[in-house]
Formats: C-alpha cells, sequence, structure tokens
C-alpha cells in the first residue's frame, strides 16, 4: 500500500509539521478530530466576541438606567426653585439636578427623592468610569495617552461621587470638569484618529453647550436660564456617549465578521 505524505505550514509556529498516514482510516479519524476542534474554537470565539459586545454597552444600559431612576425621583421632590421656593414639586424649568441630592428641598421639607437620585448619580458615576476605561482600549490609542484618559474619567467620577457629602459644592464640581475636561479631550482626540467625524463635531457641540452653561452661571440675569440649558447640555453629553458605544459595538460586529469570512476563505 502506497504511503499518504500531506504537509502543511504552520505559519503561527512557522514550523513544517509531516503527517504520515499508512491506511485512509487514519486520515478520516485526523479530518474528524481537526473539524470537532474547529467547531469547538469557533463556539468559543463567538462566546467571547458576545461578552465584548456586551461590556460595550454596558455603557449604554447604565444611562438609560440614570434617566429612568432620575425621572422617578423628580416625583418625589417636595418642592422649591430658584424662583419660587414656595412651589410645589420638581420644576424642569427652574430645579437644578443637584436639587434632588439635597437633605432637604427649597420649600425647607424633608426630601425623599434624595436616596433615589443618590443610586441615580452613584450609577452613572461608574457607567462614566466603565466607558472612559473601555474607549480607550477599544480603539487604537497609545500607552500613555489610554492610561491619561483611563486615570483622569476615573478620578472626575471619583469626585464627582462627593457631591453627595457637605464638601463645598463649587469645589467637587470644579474638580470633577477638570479631570472630566482631560478624559474629553482624550476622547475627542480617539475619535479623530478613528476618523469618527460626526460623533467629533458632536462633542463639539457638547463643548459650545458647556461654555454656554459657564456663561449663565456667572452672569446674574441669564442664571434664570442654567437648569433648562443644564439639563439639555446633559441630555445631549449622554447622548454623545450612547452613540460612541454604539459605534464601538457596531465595529466589533463588524470585525468578528471579517474575521469569520477570512477564516472561512483560508479554509477554502
Amino acid at each position: 500500500m502506497s504511503f499518504i505524505i500531506r504537509v502543511r505550514f504552520i505559519s503561527r509556529s512557522r514550523e513544517w509539521v509531516l503527517f504520515l498516514y499508512r491506511q485512509p482510516a487514519c486520515w478520516w479519524l485526523f479530518c474528524r478530530t481537526r473539524l470537532t476542534l474547529k467547531i469547538k474554537y469557533n463556539i468559543l470565539t463567538q462566546q467571547t466576541n458576545r461578552t465584548k459586545n456586551i461590556l460595550v454597552l454596558l455603557p449604554v444600559l447604565g444611562t438609560l438606567l440614570f434617566v429612568v431612576l432620575y425621572v422617578i425621583a423628580t416625583f418625589l421632590y417636595p418642592g422649591g426653585s430658584q424662583v419660587d421656593k414656595n412651589s410645589i414639586g420638581f420644576s424642569w424649568t427652574n430645579n437644578y439636578w443637584c436639587n434632588l441630592l439635597n437633605e432637604n428641598a427649597i420649600n425647607g421639607q424633608l426630601n425623599p427623592a434624595k436616596p433615589l437620585a443618590v443610586t441615580a448619580m452613584f450609577i452613572l458615576c461608574l457607567t462614566l468610569t466603565l466607558f472612559w476605561f473601555l474607549f480607550p482600549r477599544q480603539i487604537n490609542l497609545n500607552n500613555k495617552l489610554r492610561l491619561v484618559i483611563q486615570i483622569s474619567g476615573t478620578l472626575a467620577m471619583t469626585t464627582a461621587f462627593f457631591l453627595f457629602t457637605n464638601i463645598n459644592h463649587d469645589l467637587i464640581t470644579n474638580l470633577a470638569s477638570s479631570f472630566g475636561a482631560i478624559a474629553t479631550i482624550g476622547t475627542f482626540v480617539g475619535l479623530y484618529k478613528t476618523k469618527w467625524f460626526r460623533l467629533f463635531a458632536f462633542g463639539l457641540l457638547n463643548i459650545l453647550l458647556v461654555g454656554l452653561n459657564n456663561l449663565c452661571y456667572y452672569d446674574k440675569e441669564l442664571i434664570v436660564y442654567l437648569p433648562v440649558i443644564q439639563k439639555v447640555t446633559f441630555a445631549t453629553f449622554l447622548i454623545w456617549l450612547c452613540c460612541i458605544n454604539i459605534n464601538l459595538y457596531r465595529g466589533q460586529r463588524k470585525t468578528a465578521a471579517n474575521m469569520g469570512f477570512a477564516a472561512m476563505l483560508a479554509d477554502e
């Protein structure tokens, strides 16, 4: 019986492996084993990709949960605003987000919305921390810039959590904003390098809105408009982050599909 010799080049190890089979049954057994291993490998790869996809979408889910909890908290707020201390309930045009975090409402009553609002803010801080940890890992950034985004983003959200304490509100806001600005600039760099120019432009809109917030905050005549501008800015920023995560998710799925297609071609 003639010998059957098959040679296959293994690219990773760059070694030639010689398979010598004396009977057709041996070759059939080898093919069946190889097919079984390949199926198991594909299953594991798909499971890994699904896990990565879920991680990328977690900031989106966290943002939605924050919005739901915070909206519910507005219904629990007793009343009082910068315009009318005796008003009833939460005013979307006259109250600030941070009013829901106070121990007492502006009208002097105990604020039952605080526990739910604190929970919502805690979820948001975790969400943004996760975003700034995952985002630089998903795009092509050097290690230094990646660490700058991750560290500054984490510090920003850690500092923001002290808003729940009796520490000076303006001090905490300025510190959190400073760290957040560094992380945001790093995000802009990542978007530009990835050539996501629409999201880059959308981010510039957020910068303009933040500047408008500062203008209203330091102008006594314009401060009456600050509650509305604050909410618009906050909503725009969260939508921007969600769009980035959705783009990352689509990019991962496209990459996985291309890798699967390439594997099929290689097998053929």
